[in-house]
Parts: C-alpha cells; sequence; structure tokens
C-alpha cells in the first residue's frame, strides 16, 4: 500500500464524475452517485452554512481512483435520523466538545448502503483498515471526538467492524413483494379488518375526486419538479421550527437531469391534468428498490397521504417488478400498511477514551433491547410475515 496517496476534498466536484462512479458497484442506489450528490452540494442544500462540510476522502495510486469515502463534517445531528443526543450529553457530562463530528451517509436520507467504495482489484480488508486510519488521523489533528458511518451497507460492515468499528443498531421500516405480483396480491396478505381498512382509505381519495398519476423520467418538467419543491416546503413549514427543511429549490430543480430523472417517481394526486397537480410526492426508484422522501398536499383531504406515499408507490412498483419500498423514517402507521420493523447498523469510533469505554460498554445491551423491540413490533403486524434477522 505505500504507492498509494490520500487527499481530502471540500467538494465532490474536485474528484472526476467518472472516476467516482467506475468505483460504484451496479446494485449502489442512487443516493450515492456522483450526480446526487453533486446537486445537494451545488443547490447549498449540503454546505458548511448548513452544517454540512463535505470533506470526502480519496486513496489513489498515482492517477487512479481507487477508493474513497463520502464524508461531512457535521455542526449539528440534523437530518441524519440516527439520533445520538444521548451521546452528545455523555459529551457534554465528561467536558468534552461533540461537535464537529465526522459523518459518513448520503445527507439527509436515511438510506441503508453506506461503504467505503474500493477498486475491486485492491485488498478490500487492507484498504478499509488504511482509510479508517487516516480518518483516525485527521479526527486526531483537528480533535474530532467521533466519525460515524451510518445506514452501512451490510456487507461492508464485518470489514469496519474488523478495523475496530463498534455497531449501533437501530430500525427502519420496509416493504418488500415477497412474491407479490399485483395489488390484490399485496392485500391478500393482510387479516379481514385491515382489508377492509386499506380499501376503505383508499375509497376516501376517490370519492375526493382525485386519481394517482405516477411521472418519471422524459415526462418529468421543470414546473413539476418546481411544484414538488413548493409542496414540500410547504409540508415542512406545517411543523415550524421542527419541519426540517432541508433542501434548496434548485435541489429539485436539477432532477430534471437526464442523470436523475430517471432515478424519479413523482406521484401526483389530481382531479384531471396530472401536471396540475392537489398533492404530490417524491420517490426515488432504481432498478429493484423504491425510495418515499417528500410529500405535500394543497388539500386536507382523508387518507390522501396514506395514498400518495403508500398505497400507489406500492402498486407501482409492484407494476415494475421491485423487489421493495422504503418509505423513509418515522411513522409507526406505516406498520398497518405492510412495513416491517427491519435493523439498520451504524458504524462508529470514539476518539476519547472514556467516552469510547461507557458507549461500547452499553451498546450489546441497547442493541439486545432494539432485537426485542423489532421482534415484538412484527409479532404484531396485521399481515403474514416472517421478521427480518438482526444481521449483527
Amino acid at each position: 500500500m505505500a504507492s498509494l496517496t490520500a487527499r481530502w476534498h471540500r467538494s465532490i466536484r474536485e474528484i472526476p464524475r467518472q472516476q467516482w462512479d467506475n468505483l460504484l458497484d451496479e446494485h449502489v442506489s442512487p443516493f450515492y452517485r456522483w450526480s446526487w450528490l453533486a446537486a445537494l452540494e451545488h443547490s447549498g442544500s449540503v454546505a458548511p452554512d448548513q452544517g454540512w462540510q463535505p470533506l470526502h476522502l480519496s486513496v489513489w495510486r498515482e492517477e487512479q481512483l481507487v477508493a474513497f469515502a463520502p464524508l461531512y463534517l457535521k455542526g449539528h445531528s440534523y437530518g441524519e435520523f440516527v439520533f445520538d443526543q444521548s451521546f452528545a450529553r455523555l459529551a457534554g457530562d465528561l467536558g468534552l466538545r461533540y461537535y464537529p463530528k465526522l459523518i459518513g451517509m448520503s445527507p439527509v436520507s436515511p438510506i441503508q448502503g453506506y461503504r467505503f467504495h474500493l477498486h475491486p482489484q485492491e485488498d478490500p480488508q487492507e484498504l478499509t483498515a488504511v482509510m479508517l486510519r487516516l480518518i483516525d488521523e485527521f479526527a486526531a489533528r483537528n480533535e474530532i471526538l467521533s466519525c460515524n458511518f451510518l445506514y452501512v451497507d451490510p456487507t461492508w460492515k464485518p470489514l469496519a467492524e474488523a478495523a475496530g468499528c463498534a455497531a449501533w443498531v437501530n430500525q427502519q421500516s420496509l416493504w418488500t413483494a415477497d412474491g407479490q405480483t399485483d395489488f390484490s396480491d399485496y392485500l391478500a396478505g393482510f387479516n379481514a379488518n385491515q382489508r377492509r381498512n386499506i380499501k376503505r382509505e383508499r375509497k376516501a381519495v376517490h370519492k375526493a375526486g382525485l386519481s394517482v398519476t405516477p411521472i418519471t423520467g422524459e415526462a418529468l418538467t421543470p414546473a413539476l419538479l418546481s411544484r414538488m419543491h413548493g409542496f414540500y416546503e410547504q409540508h415542512c413549514s406545517r411543523w415550524g421550527v421542527w419541519g426540517s427543511k432541508y433542501l434548496q429549490a434548485s435541489f429539485f430543480d436539477q432532477l430534471i437531469e437526464p442523470a436523475l430523472a430517471h432515478h424519479v417517481v413523482l406521484f401526483s394526486a389530481h382531479r384531471g391534468d396530472p401536471f396540475d397537480p392537489v398533492a404530490m410526492s417524491l420517490c426515488v426508484q432504481d432498478a429493484r428498490h423504491l425510495w418515499g422522501r417528500y410529500w405535500g398536499s394543497d388539500e386536507e383531504i382523508d387518507c390522501l397521504h396514506f395514498e400518495v406515499c403508500y398505497y400507489s408507490p406500492i402498486e407501482w412498483a409492484l407494476q415494475q417488478g421491485l423487489m421493495s419500498f422504503d418509505p423513509g423514517a418515522g411513522g409507526s402507521h406505516k406498520r398497518r400498511r405492510g412495513f416491517v420493523a427491519r435493523p439498520h447498523t451504524s458504524l462508529h469510533r470514539w476518539y476519547e477514551p472514556r467516552m469510547e469505554a461507557l458507549i461500547r460498554s452499553w451498546l450489546p445491551r441497547a442493541n439486545g433491547l432494539m432485537q426485542e423491540e423489532i421482534e415484538a413490533i412484527n409479532a404484531e403486524l396485521p399481515f403474514r410475515s416472517d421478521p427480518p434477522a438482526l444481521g449483527l
């Protein structure tokens, strides 16, 4: 590894797009592709004044990129959806400065799949260890307390753990097709009472005179994406200071670009023209999966949120032959609509001995309790399901 050179980057634009994307596995989600992360930076949605300083690590063999880690220096914990307030309080009790901290994730997107991206001809275990040592050295030079990799790819997790990262298990929701081919199959998986509830909820939207149309790829228009930003902004404003409005209007403008547009699916709820929506949700897709991200509505209509954010996306995913739908963070109401609780793991490194010792001693108990919670949630679902393995 002596011939390798490491570089730190304050913008993804310092790394050539082709070299970045060439290192991505074919199944890497859109949220880790150069075009998505560059759009977040270029729009100002992810920037130092928003508490997200890009600080990507790259490793080169001469002028050939052989590895990179998407990283950010964070001045707060918003937009992560892995809630580390207890860690921040512990740091305060110990007289330590918790922020800034290093974060590895796709910003404001709680999407499983974080990993170091490595050239297939490199030794993955050795190069992962080298990159973690580089991160440790950077943290020591800059008096950073922790480095945190969120929503990690389960296939990369053992490599990082072997190099000393500690695993913390949390949960999120996931619907999987499980052999279903249409919405009737989806309904058949529920008990009779919940089947009636779902039919009633969909009927309420129909009675309001609304239809839902999916729009994606070349059918997207700048005006429609601008409208989606308006829905997003309006929905965030309803929650006041807790509204979590992260994305700028220019981020939505960039979704019209071909590299992004074929990943974007808008579900337009309308009374006639799909390009004149009453409500809309924005989802992201690849060849196997669908992710729900944002929504908003001009009118308060009973069950419209369930239709635009859950039922129509599931119906569309089944029509497209997709394997799963991740509806986004939060919301116990998702459980009654086909979403199973599943574990996701974050990996952590702490650079102060007392802090590290206290958290590492706490983690086995915390992870065990999370496993029990996931099992209890899935035992009460109103549909048939085999709970996913914890996968520690």
